[in-house]
């Protein structure tokens, strides 16, 4: 517990006081960095924070329990008491700060934000220009927004290259349009971090705001896996279609944006739907060899996809208008560009506001971030620096989590899924796009990654490695795994000599297997010899890590009864 006193003067020690000014009207605003389970389970009610004394000189306290949260903010507005439309420019912000006063708690792990706005004298909260909030609140805004919109904006960027730049040799074809790449992803493929080899994939870049598109699927044999990931614009997994979720007996499947307000149509197997007005389909069809790839493409152009109103042999509806797309920034540049800002204002436009997220949506609004809104890239040298310092922060608590990431703590399973899923923890969604984008819900695939060796030492293709199945012990799956191998700091395929990036279970007849009758694999980046070739999956020379996929996996990979082997340095 904490006590927060507002007054003119401090009975305490001057690290938990804010000052007030005697006689005008005024409230504080709680902002709660990555609140706690406490917060999320109801544990905690809002109640909790009170006003628990009253003094004369117009003092109160404000009782916080700190449990909830390791890090806020408590910030006071006044404003003139006889105003009765108070204009923003009279607001006057002071902020007392976790990290500048005697309050401080260094934990850094933001990933969740809460705003409470304490309704004392009887006031209703109120919005404040970027101009009024002072440079350690923009700091922090800009760290939450960074990592908010990140997924968003790197999705932007890819997208961009798909079905937008018809000059970037990454683009695939217009939207509304399904296109088919008969051909496995290689180290020439560069546009998404650690993209799969496993699948030949199809695309399709969902415009949804004139009318649903229908996804018709043909019969497809049962021992062929196929999935097609439905994915918003938040880099959320809303719903799939495939042989886990809804079978390989073919179907149409009608997706819908936000604003579709129909019922279903006949001929319609199920209804899945968008938050948002652009979303992207990913498709993946198992090959299970090199001479099965003209099976795959017959499955391929049996895919279909039109708009609703040419699936029932109906009239168009009128067409939405035509988008403006702005340029994307690389990725280099959004690490570090105050523009990032204006790529994301763009996007909220497609993506209308979660009631989940309204309220930190108007404190994005605080330094100029929301839907069609302009972020000034000209703003005070200070708070220009600030914002900078923000994005640079957002980076750091990325890399903390990493660690924990590499370590096993956190898995892929936590991080990609459904709104619903992940709790609106934006760090994990952050760390999902820049980990690799588009990963698949953990009851689809599941991603142990070796990034550590057995002694907990980074991986790096100076050294030699092994992995070793015991009999019996191969990744549970009902449709397939695999080992990939990726490049660091790109996480991309690496160029070999052999042309292998993956080790499958559809490679299982050409291993050779251990005297116990185990598999052990050969992780290094020159050959372990012709007779343990087939075992080999070649490593840049420097550093990488691996990705583990285990498809459609079984009850005992998901609950954790089923354990990776490690990766154990040669020598």
């Amino acid at each position: 517990m904490r006590d927060v006193e507002f007054g003119p003067e401090t009975s305490k020690e001057k690290g938990n006081w804010i000052r007030i000014v005697p006689g005008k009207g005024w409230f504080p605003i709680f902002r709660f960095y990555s609140p706690t389970e406490a917060y999320f389970d109801k544990s905690w009610k809002l109640e909790e924070i009170k006003a628990v004394k009253q003094q004369a000189g117009f003092r109160r306290e404000i009782a916080i329990r700190t449990q909830v949260t390791p890090q806020f903010t408590v910030t006071y507005l006044r404003f003139p008491a006889s105003t009765a439309h108070h204009s923003p420019s009279t607001l006057v912000p002071s902020t007392l700060m976790n990290g500048r006063t005697s309050m401080a708690i260094t934990k850094r792990d933001f990933t969740k934000g809460l705003v409470v706005t304490a309704g004392l004298a009887g006031l209703s909260p109120l919005k404040v220009r970027a101009a009024d909030v002072v440079e350690d609140e923009a700091r922090v805004i800009a760290k939450e927004a960074y990592i908010y919109g990140f997924p968003m904006v790197d999705n932007y960027r890819i997208q961009h290259a798909y079905f937008v730049d018809t000059a970037n040799p990454e683009y695939k074809g217009p939207w509304n349009q399904l296109v088919n790449i008969p051909r496995v992803y290689t180290p020439a493929d560069t546009a998404v971090q650690t993209p799969n080899s496993d699948t030949p994939y199809s695309m399709l870049g969902l415009d949804l705001r004139a009318e649903p598109m229908v996804l018709t699927v043909p019969p497809i044999e049962k021992d062929r896996y196929f999935s097609i990931q439905l994915i918003d614009a938040y880099t959320f997994n809303f719903d799939y279609i495939g042989s886990r979720a809804t079978g390989n007996d073919g179907g149409s499947f009608l997706i819908a944006g936000p604003n579709w307000k129909g019922e279903t149509p006949m001929g319609i197997t199920k209804v899945m739907r968008s938050e948002t007005e652009l979303a992207l389909a990913a498709y993946r069809t198992q090959l299970f060899n090199l001479d099965d790839l003209d099976n795959v493409k017959k499955i391929q152009a049996g895919f279909k996809a039109e708009p609703l109103s040419k699936f029932l042999g109906q009239p168009a509806p009128e067409g939405a208008p035509v988008i403006d797309f702005i340029k994307p920034l690389t990725p280099a540049e959004q690490k570090t560009s105050p523009e990032f800002f204006n790529i994301l204002n763009f996007i909220l436009q497609f993506c209308p506001t979660d009631p989940s997220e309204t309220e930190l949506m108007q404190r994005f609004a605080t330094i100029g971030i929301g839907a069609g809104k302009t972020f000034d890239a000209t703003l005070s040298p200070t708070t220009e620096t600030a914002v900078e310092q923000g994005m640079a922060d957002a980076w750091a608590d990325l890399e903390a989590l990493r660690k924990r990431v590499d370590a096993g703590d956190v898995t892929s399973g936590d991080m990609f899924g459904t709104r619903a899923y992940l709790k609106n923890n934006y760090l994990y969604r952050m760390a999902a796009a820049v980990l690799g984008i588009y990963g698949n819900s953990n009851e689809e695939a599941m991603y142990p990654v070796y990034a550590l060796d057995s002694e907990g030492k980074k991986l790096d293709g100076a050294a030699k490695y092994t992995v070793h199945f015991a009999p019996d012990k191969l990744p549970p799956v009902n449709a397939f795994w695999s080992l990939t191998m990726y490049e660091l700091p790109q996480s991309l395929l690496v160029a070999n000599p052999i042309d292998r990036y993956l080790l499958n279970s559809p490679m299982l007849p050409q291993f050779v297997k251990d005297a116990d009758g185990g598999l052990t694999f050969y992780i290094q980046n020159e050959s372990p010899g012709k007779d343990k070739e087939p075992n080999w999956l070649p490593a840049p020379k420097g550093p990488f890590f691996i990705a583990m996929r285990l498809y459609w996996p079984k009850p005992e990979a998901l609950d954790g009864t089923w354990k990776q082997p490690p990766m154990t340095k040669a020598g």
